[in-house]
């Protein structure tokens, strides 16, 4: 999507603080960050939302979530715990319409989700 801040960041045309990439992932810090580690996960591959996923993304959200384990532990946050965070749709308080995965950690966290 030619308007999509992610993937403008995926094309390198808006810069970022990336903390992991391959050929179907890349994975950033967050430029709003609500814990000390505020991390995004996204496929390199436009997908709106979760709710619009299909059949043949399947691969990509199990590697997705191999991909959350690996930063975790290069963050220091896999023995304390993290949450990983996915809002769907504008009173899921998606703000930008191309799926992501926030990881928080590095603190105590409370009942207050991202936003």
């Amino acid at each position: 999507m030619e308007d999509c801040i992610f993937c403008k960041i995926i094309k390198k045309e808006i810069p970022s603080n990336i903390v992991y990439e391959d050929s179907e992932i890349v994975a950033f810090r967050d430029i709003n960050p609500v814990a000390p580690v505020h991390i995004l996960v996204i496929p390199k591959k436009h997908i709106s939302s979760l709710i619009d996923l299909k059949a043949e993304d399947e691969i990509i959200i199990g590697k997705i979530y191999t991909v959350i384990n690996k930063i975790v532990e290069q963050e220091g946050i896999k023995e304390k715990g993290f949450r990983v965070v996915v809002n769907c749709g504008e009173d899921g308080g998606q703000e930008v319409k191309h799926l992501h995965f926030h990881i928080l950690g590095g603190k105590k966290l409370g009942l207050k989700i991202c936003g």
